[in-house]
């Protein structure tokens, strides 16, 4: 356990005591309290492209300045990877000193901004009781999911429970795809990109109606009424970095259609094979985490098409000689590709796998022709 980490643990436990010890006598926010939505700009690092969301309740004269975030999980938790890729991994809310929260912030040099809401005292009051019931319980712990449960949706349901109706709606990019809204943030991360759009399934085609990101949640909150009035006033920066977008020089599409024109034009047929192996194994990873995850973003991938998994009979067919049905097998798959190019056609991802589609029919062709019967010629 870092010291950082167990610092956090310390003011948990101060302030779940604090609340405990004072539970006959409520904690009552004096009027000047300010309760503000807090959001921190997206990193270089995978756990940090997306932002972060929190809420922070600054009351001075109760000498209160407390930041909560349900954005919290433990690396310690027994069989980690596994939980988090079925999807029943147990994120939680933590409370961090306004201090630590900021001190934390600015040694990532992540950019973070605030948004004070314009609600009566009475709904601080409540927000502030519901968040410190949530903390002091079971309620402090979700199983993440990537769009329904993550630290923005938990604390936009948290406000809406609050003002006692869904107040806190979507108010931009309500006509754009779950995965068209997600792209832009993976500009500098090529092969992440990549990797989510080939892995994420048939939901994140839906329409993205639903706040599930940081920033999604700070550009709605400016078009929200309540009570007639705005319900936050206007964004405040709390700390300014400047964004670092340096990217290693193999990130990118570059080194990407290199390796793949390479492939095509070295002409091994262990190559081709071993390819075409490993594009089927692939596609029974994602049939597998289709259906064994909990995450629905992963189900109904329609990726398979072109990693698919009958490319694995290749290496059977191959291995025991029999031409007729490794041109079947090429031919299948060719026409499954042809289908996926017709799928990809409105999709957003299709530039990023049209270098694996080209790749694909390329050396499919070559092998139907490698395992065709020869003509005799008589002169």
């Amino acid at each position: 356990m870092n010291l950082y980490f167990f610092k956090k643990i310390v003011f948990i436990l101060f302030l779940i005591g604090f609340i405990n010890s004072s539970f006959a006598q409520r904690i009552i926010l004096s009027k000047n309290t300010l309760t503000n939505v807090i959001t921190c700009d997206t990193g270089n690092e995978s756990y940090s492209l997306f932002g972060h969301t929190a809420i922070r309740i600054k009351d001075i004269e109760n000498n209160l300045d407390v930041v909560y975030n349900y954005g919290a999980f433990d690396f310690d938790t027994p069989n980690f990877v596994v939980k988090f890729t079925k999807g029943d991994l147990q994120y939680f809310a933590v409370a961090h000193s306004f201090t630590d929260f900021m001190n934390e912030y600015t040694y990532e040099q992540r950019s973070v901004y605030e948004q004070e809401l314009i609600i009566p005292l009475v709904f601080k009051q409540r927000l502030f009781d519901n968040l410190n019931t949530a903390l002091a319980s079971e309620e402090r712990y979700y199983t993440y999911k990537f769009i329904d449960k993550n630290c923005t949706s938990m604390l936009v349901d948290m406000l809406n429970k609050t003002l006692g109706s869904n107040v806190i709606v979507k108010k931009t990019n309500t006509d754009k795809t779950y995965r068209t809204i997600l792209y832009p943030y993976f500009e500098n991360s090529f092969y992440e990109k990549l990797g989510t759009s080939i892995i994420f399934g048939k939901k994140m085609d839906k329409l993205g109606t639903q706040i599930f990101l940081p920033l999604e949640l700070q550009k709605s909150l400016k078009g929200i009424q309540f009570e007639n009035h705005p319900i936050c006033k206007e964004n405040k920066i709390l700390l300014d970095c400047t964004k670092k977008t340096a990217s290693p020089w193999w990130d990118s599409i570059y080194t990407f259609v290199f390796l793949l024109v390479f492939i095509i034009v070295l002409n091994k047929k262990s190559v081709d094979l071993f390819y075409l192996v490993t594009m089927g194994l692939l596609g029974v990873f994602f049939c597998f985490v289709g259906f064994y995850s909990f995450h629905q973003e992963l189900s109904y991938n329609y990726n398979v098409l072109l990693f698919n998994p009958t490319l694995l009979l290749l290496l059977y067919f191959q291995y025991i000689k029999n031409k007729k049905w490794i041109r079947n097998i090429c031919l299948f798959n060719i026409i499954l590709i042809l289908i996926y190019f017709v799928i990809m056609l409105n999709k957003i991802h299709l530039l990023i796998v049209l270098p694996l589609i080209l790749t694909n029919i390329a050396l499919l062709i070559k092998m139907t022709i490698r395992n065709s019967k020869r003509i005799s010629v008589v002169i």
